[in-house]
């Protein structure tokens, strides 16, 4: 028996700053080229912003479904520490990739088309390594029961935050010039911090991330074959799959749009599985339901929030005021705002947690809650630009406060949503139903750029028989659609705390 209680415990290991400096270099990686994205593909390869959506909304959607394979064979064959390694490399290449498509597009327009979808598509499978085993590693740094591991999870979930904070003002800085020839430069910096993620993780890995006895953490399964870890195989499996996720990519944006029938198949079959297996109860079914349930109502939220990387990203370059004396505020700043308020708003919203004690409200109310913030978000925005004539700017106060409000709407749902899916999941399909939670999040990130791509850029779009001609009722759009979503999801609260306390 332990001498020194788990309770009484102070501090943190060594291996949670590894790990917190590890996944703040990716994200600083991962947002600083998110946030110059759109801008890359309509300023210097010229797409369409119709095009430019519909693809970015693509790459955003294919990121959520990797994990899942990344993290299957991270438990079966490779552990996490190799796992993490290789994917880091294989997305610092496809920034190192990105810069070449950006030194070449005037000069090799045929070259940098390839490098363009190259360097995405190894963006893609990398992350599919790197995300869903650096998470992992955190709760096994600390011993079962221990009353550190909450904190250890919000420390670390502000380390993703810094560096989504850090990683658009710095990539905007060095990127977002207003001369395309420098957005070069934001991939660059982006592959950078990439490669010191990497080596963080390489040099510190087995020294600090180790479990309670002291045994690093990471390492390849006992009972994984010993020829899938041979370098050359690897090597081979990461080739393949950057070939496919390229392939997947290109042909989505380029030949056939199947990600949607695809991700619908994928949730229905996932369905069929779980509904199907006559060793679950009737309890545990209607749990499973509740999931189902909670995962289809996300989709109607991060679709509307994911337009910060897309239309949101147009709006902030073309139609809001950017200039501070005789500076001017790059456009891809703004998408610094969003995890800048997450470090700030998270502890608050911690506190509020705990301080309504037994009036806490459920965790569908809470989404609900998080879907109206989101409404609202879009409701502010739509009155800063409603009477608008079309050539003059906004004041930045807009965004920012829709910004504000967005994020206190995520901290209502998803922290919430991933919790939920935990705690219902039955033993045997926890990964299953997880599959569900991320292919919810990727069929919302296709949706967005679908979305997106309706904004009404001098012309007039529809969606489902809704015109829009003018900004105000584009961001009305998503006011009717999570206000509509909110409203539901409200009404089906008891509904759902009765299925998930059967």
């Amino acid at each position: 028996m332990s001498q020194t209680p788990i309770a009484a415990q102070k501090g943190h290991p060594k291996g949670l700053s590894v790990l917190f400096a590890t996944e703040m270099w990716e994200r600083f990686n991962f947002y600083g080229m998110r946030a110059i994205l759109v801008l890359f593909m309509t300023k210097a390869l010229l797409f369409d912003k119709v095009f430019a959506s519909q693809l970015y909304g693509s790459y955003t959607s294919l990121i959520y479904l990797t994990p899942l394979l990344g993290g299957y064979i991270a438990d079966r064959y490779w552990g996490n520490q190799k796992s993490i390694i290789a994917g880091g490399l294989v997305m610092a290449m496809g920034e190192f990739v990105l810069f070449f498509c950006g030194s070449l597009y005037q000069s090799n327009p045929q070259l940098s088309m390839l490098l363009f979808f190259s360097g995405l598509g190894l963006m893609i499978a990398g992350n599919g390594f790197f995300k869903p085993n650096i998470s992992s590693l955190v709760g096994q740094l600390y011993p079962k029961g221990d009353i550190r591991i909450d904190p250890a999870y919000t420390i670390f979930y502000m380390g993703i935050n810094v560096g989504g904070a850090l990683g658009p003002f710095v990539c905007g800085l060095v990127g977002d010039t207003g001369n395309p020839a420098d957005f070069k430069w934001a991939f660059l910096a982006g592959g950078i911090g990439m490669l010191i993620s990497v080596v963080i993780q390489f040099l510190f890995n087995n020294k600090y991330v180790t479990d309670p006895n002291g045994d690093p953490l990471g390492k390849v399964p006992v009972t994984a074959p010993k020829f899938a870890i041979q370098p050359l195989v690897m090597i081979i499996s990461l080739v393949l799959l950057s070939f496919t996720t390229i392939g997947l990519l290109y042909i989505d944006a380029k030949v056939v749009n199947y990600l949607f029938y695809f991700l619908i198949a994928c949730i229905l079959f996932i369905a069929f599985i779980i509904f199907s297996d006559k060793t679950l109860i009737s309890a545990e079914k209607s749990k499973v339901g509740v999931i189902f349930v909670v995962s289809f109502f996300v989709i109607f939220f991060w679709s509307a929030f994911e337009q910060a990387g897309a239309s949101l990203t147009f709006f902030a370059s073309e139609q809001t005021q950017r200039q501070v004396g005789s500076f001017t505020v790059p456009a891809s700043f703004f998408q610094s705002l969003n995890s800048t308020f997450v470090v700030l708003f998270a502890p608050l919203f911690a506190w509020l947690w705990i301080k309504l004690g037994k009036h806490e409200p459920s965790s569908p109310t809470k989404m609900a809650a998080g879907l109206f913030l989101l409404a609202l978000g879009y409701l502010w925005i739509a009155f800063g630009v409603k009477d608008v004539q079309a050539g003059i700017k906004v004041s930045m106060i807009w965004l920012t406060g829709m910004y504000a409000m967005h994020t206190c709407g995520e901290l209502c749902l998803s922290p919430i949503g991933l919790s939920l899916v935990n705690k219902l999941a039955p033993v045997k399909f926890a990964s299953l139903l997880m599959a569900v939670w991320f292919t919810a999040n990727a069929f919302a990130n296709k949706f967005a750029g679908l979305l997106s791509s309706l904004y009404p850029d001098g012309k007039t779009t529809s969606f489902l028989g809704y015109q829009m001609s003018n900004l105000y009722e584009f961001f009305m759009l998503f006011v009717f659609m999570a206000g509509s979503a909110s409203l539901i999801l409200f009404l089906l609260t008891r509904k759902l705390q009765r299925m998930m306390n059967q």
